[in-house]
């Protein structure tokens, strides 16, 4: 059986952070350019066997010219240095629509081990004949175990940063054609896909 390929539409998808400012309100940011690439053995993404994210840090938008650049400077993502983000799942876990995944998140070169939880919002096929399948995703994660320890405070000894970022998903991720003519059969009757098209 060929494992089934699925790519993020972004058109239809958004990923957005959440860090408390002052510790009294939230600043909202997203990126702008990313994508999600996902691997299962069927239409049934209980049998994900493989998912990579990637996010470029320098299309970070927080609706703040200033506060963006500050985002890119070596106080926080150094996107000089390091211009990608990226989550590399190590296992699914699902059960009905609703689902763990455990993997690697990777920000600065530094990486650590993050679980994100999964709300699957079903298939459908667009006007266009796409097959589609959406999810809703949200975690959390330290952004100091990853590097950004910028840490300013206010007069009165506030923090100016919260720590926690919260991380929200929607995404709706496109099936892949197979190319049959990349389709090479081995001895053993397994297949390999090399086909990169959508449908």
């Amino acid at each position: 059986m060929s494992t089934v390929r699925w790519v993020s539409d972004p058109a239809h998808s958004e990923i957005l952070f959440k860090v408390k400012h002052l510790m009294i309100t939230t600043v909202t940011g997203y990126f702008k350019i990313f994508k999600v690439e996902v691997e299962t053995d069927t239409d049934d993404f209980n049998t994900t066997s493989s998912i990579l994210f990637t996010a470029a840090i320098d299309s970070i938008e927080t609706n703040n010219k200033d506060r963006n650049m500050h985002l890119l400077s070596a106080d926080f993502f150094d996107a000089e240095k390091y211009s990608e983000l990226k989550f590399v799942t190590k296992r699914y876990e699902g059960t009905g629509d609703e689902a763990k995944l455990h993997g690697d998140l990777t920000i600065r070169n530094i990486t650590r081990p993050v679980v994100v939880n999964v709300g699957f919002g079903g298939i459908a096929v667009d006007p266009y004949g796409q097959t589609k399948a959406g999810f809703t995703i949200d975690t959390k994660i330290s952004r100091k175990e990853f590097g950004l320890t910028y840490g300013a405070i206010t007069e009165a000894g506030g923090v100016v940063i919260g720590d926690e970022v919260k991380i929200q998903g929607e995404l709706q991720l496109i099936k892949q054609a197979q190319d049959l003519k990349n389709v090479q059969v081995k001895s053993d009757n397994k297949h390999s896909l090399s086909s990169d098209k959508a449908t």
